[in-house]
């Protein structure tokens, strides 16, 4: 099994703005920062994915409380921090020079949201060369509706993502057999 690296995407305190509507799966945070401990007990690479929003509205925006870390998944002293101004964390980014400073070809995504970040990133990963794992349970939808006005909730979202992720893009697994499976 190769080194994986942990990448935490977006997890700032932005994500709990009304702007983005009702969230699912309210386990995310509790599971991220257990596979964070899993991880920094280790010494396994943990990379943050901080997304700064170029829209003066928006509550990623730096310089704003949201642009913050949330507390419980925040980075601690040696953690790279990868700022991002587009939905995937490759694009206009250090990211791939991080990882290969890291030397890893394996890829935990977690964070939010799942049918925006987290998947363009895992798309790009497997279009690169990663493998790519997606614990179910460390990432976060929120309710949609779609073009012709039906309501998608968040929990719905959540699993098509995954189901469309699965196989071509990224194994999908959960939090207690990552940490089960880590060397």
């Amino acid at each position: 099994m190769t080194t994986p690296a942990l990448l935490v995407i977006d997890v700032q305190n932005a994500i709990d703005d009304p702007v983005w509507g009702r969230r699912g799966q309210p386990e995310m945070e509790g599971n991220i920062a257990t596979l964070l401990e899993a991880w920094r007990a280790r010494r396994l690479p943990v990379v943050h994915i901080r997304h700064d929003s170029t829209d003066l509205a928006s509550p990623y925006r730096p310089g704003t409380p949201g642009n913050e870390f949330k507390a419980d998944v925040a980075p601690q002293p040696g953690e790279p921090v990868v700022d991002k101004r587009t939905n995937s964390a490759f694009i206009g980014t250090d990211l791939m020079d991080v990882l290969d400073e890291l030397q890893v070809h394996r890829l935990v995504l977690t964070g939010v949201l799942l049918e925006n970040s987290v998947e363009a990133t895992a798309r790009m990963a497997g279009n690169l060369g990663f493998e790519v794992v997606i614990p179910e349970d460390a990432v976060a939808s929120v309710d949609r509706t779609d073009r012709r006005g039906r309501h998608w909730p968040a929990e719905d979202v959540h699993a098509l993502t995954l189901a469309i992720l699965e196989k071509e893009y990224a194994q999908i697994s959960d939090t207690r057999s990552l940490i089960e499976a880590l060397p």
